[in-house]
């Protein structure tokens, strides 16, 4: 992700930090600073980093779920309103996603109970509830935090896990999708009510609000996607125009194919079309810079991209492009050759179609049923 910091590597799973986070240490620094000068600075720091530990914790329970199910989980990016742990792919069963989704604020349950067993009962309800009094029990506070978190995080809205298992209850009577879009519309109605409310309490809770609510409608939108590419093959939507390089292509062909076209990510093939890797305008530019225009493009080229047949679903190529997280992947024939791209733009131009259209729109049919490949 953009603007994130790795900070290494936990049993597989990658822990970014987004920048946002770096700027919200300072505003702590800062604020407890002006209360009680270095002292309470460095002490307002070393409980908000308490905290994201116990946040990390949260969403490495969320990953122990997963994996019992075979889900893998590439990373962990942090921002200052919470942890996000990207999912390889989505869970296949309700009940699946119910275990994953309460997973988590059950570590943030064992977390509370443990200091409260460590402060041998003491931390009453007062100094737990005083999360942002400096002069309370770090340990009783950090406790607090964790009861705040379990209550904050099983509210019904996305992206919070009370929305996953609610839509996960749904489920198990509705379509997948239907649950979706009840879910996410009690998740915008609550973003809503965050906003009002900051207008008149804290100004951080419009931040929240905005942030579910877009994260609500990013999970509607999913949701629409995972229902519409079951019935649609990857052959029907894929781009078939666009320009390609050849392997013995050079650094200054692909800058004037760049310039040439509105593409940004070019195949490399070999003599017979067969896929040999992908270049991004990123890459190109960065390559371009260190080794200059007479270096082969194969050097600036990644090699991991996916490969599916024109036959296939769109839903799984959609799996393809979130499992590997990649910019796009190549869609081949029989003997392997390169007939198309897919991409994140191709998706969203495939639901502009479908929200203009009726349901009985057939995606490909002008095309007829082979892809037909138009060579820039």
């Amino acid at each position: 992700m953009g603007w994130s910091l790795n900070l290494g590597t936990i049993a597989g799973t990658t822990v970014r930090v987004h920048f946002t986070f770096l700027l919200l240490l300072v505003w702590i620094w800062l604020t407890h600073y002006q209360i009680g000068g270095t002292p309470a600075a460095w002490e307002g720091v070393a409980f908000i980093i308490a905290v994201f530990a116990c946040v990390v914790l949260h969403e490495f329970g969320h990953i122990a779920a997963a994996r019992y199910f075979d889900i893998s989980t590439p990373d962990i990016t942090l921002f200052p309103i919470g942890g996000v742990a990207r999912l390889e792919r989505m869970p296949e069963e309700p009940g699946q996603e119910f275990v994953i989704a309460v997973a988590g604020p059950l570590v943030n349950v064992a977390i509370a109970a443990l200091i409260f067993a460590l402060l041998g009962g003491s931390a009453g309800v007062e100094q737990m509830a005083g999360i942002e009094d400096p002069r309370m029990n770090f340990l009783a506070r950090l406790a607090g935090v964790n009861v705040f978190l379990v209550l904050f995080n099983m509210i019904p809205a996305f992206p919070m896990d009370g929305g996953r298992i609610l839509r996960a209850a749904l489920a198990a009577r509705l379509s997948w999708s239907r649950a979706t879009q009840i879910a996410a519309t009690i998740g915008q109605g609550l973003a809503f009510v965050f906003g009002f409310v900051g207008l008149f309490y804290n100004p951080l809770l419009i931040f929240i609000g905005i942030f579910v609510y877009l994260a609500a409608a990013a999970e509607a939108q999913n949701a629409q996607i995972r229902e519409v590419a079951t019935s649609v093959l990857v052959g029907d939507v894929m781009i078939t125009e666009f320009a390609r390089l050849e392997r013995s292509a050079t650094l200054d062909e692909a800058i004037e194919m760049l310039l040439a076209t509105t593409q940004h990510d070019f195949p490399v093939t070999d003599s017979a079309g067969r896929l040999e890797g992908l270049v991004t305008r990123n890459d190109m530019i960065r390559t371009l810079k260190e080794k200059g225009p007479a270096e082969p493009v194969v050097s600036a080229m990644r090699n991991d991209i996916p490969k599916i047949h024109y036959r296939k679903s769109l839903e799984e190529s959609l799996r393809l492009m979130q499992q590997a997280n990649v910019p796009a992947i190549a869609v081949v024939d029989n003997s392997d050759r390169l007939v198309g791209l897919m991409t994140h733009e191709t998706i969203g131009e495939m639901l502009m179609v479908r929200s203009a259209v009726s349901d009985a729109f057939r995606f490909g049919r002008l095309r007829g049923s082979k892809p037909r490949l138009t060579r820039i």
